[in-house]
């Protein structure tokens, strides 16, 4: 028995662990740490010492307040958190597509907090933490390939798999009780529920932004905003 998880004995899905107050906590700090390690990579990688200008940060925030908008619209709404909306997460990951994984992260972050100032659903910290933050802060990844060829799509991709690894972890850990209503592991109940509304949306978008006018279009709001 470990003092960050302990047994739980479960007569249909056999015996397993659940985090303790201790292990919810290590789970809060690896995370940070993830992300904090993240954020100095790309500080390196961008050069220390570079500061946002007034057109990042004004790019950033139209980014930002045309993802909350198309947020509002949904086309699926699921029970439990989550939704299929009108290309929100694709507004999020342009800001890393434009100025990398340092601005990008940032402005995922903080679109991740300001989702849970709209729209919360709250459980316990470490749940907020992991939905919010970490998710959608997850989506800022798309700068990893800011500056690669088809880096929008690469980008994106990579975003919506970071955005539905958090809520794997949150759906496995926080809400793992729903799975047995639809005769599920926890592990495959998360999986299934997470990719219900992420994988569509991932999808549409993609086939979206591959069509040539979307592309070039965004192209050249991408040579706007970096200028």
């Amino acid at each position: 028995m470990s003092v960050f998880a302990k047994e739980i004995v479960d007569e249909e899905w056999g015996n397993y662990f659940e985090l303790t107050g201790l292990g919810y906590g290590a789970l809060v700090a690896l995370m940070c740490a993830a992300l904090l390690g993240a954020c100095f990579f790309a500080g390196r990688k961008e050069g220390n010492g570079k500061k946002f200008s007034t057109r990042q940060l004004v790019f950033s925030a139209m980014a930002m307040a045309l993802a909350v908008v198309t947020s509002m619209i949904k086309v699926v709404d699921m029970p439990m958190g989550g939704s299929v909306t009108l290309f929100s997460m694709l507004f999020v990951c342009l800001t890393g597509y434009w100025y990398g994984l340092r601005g990008g992260l940032m402005t995922a972050a903080a679109y991740g907090i300001l989702q849970l100032i709209i729209d919360p659903y709250i459980i316990s910290i470490p749940q907020m933490l992991t939905d919010y933050v970490f998710a959608f802060g997850a989506l800022g990844l798309s700068g990893i390939f800011s500056g690669s060829k088809n880096g929008l799509v690469k980008g994106y991709a990579v975003g919506v798999l970071g955005r539905y690894f958090f809520s794997f972890l949150s759906g496995m850990i926080f809400f793992r009780s729903y799975a047995s209503a639809y005769h599920m592991a926890a592990p495959v109940y998360s999986l299934v529920y997470n990719g219900s509304y992420l994988g569509p949306e991932a999808l549409v978008t993609i086939i979206l932004v591959a069509v040539p006018p979307v592309g070039k279009g965004l192209a050249k709001v991408r040579e706007m905003a970096v200028g």
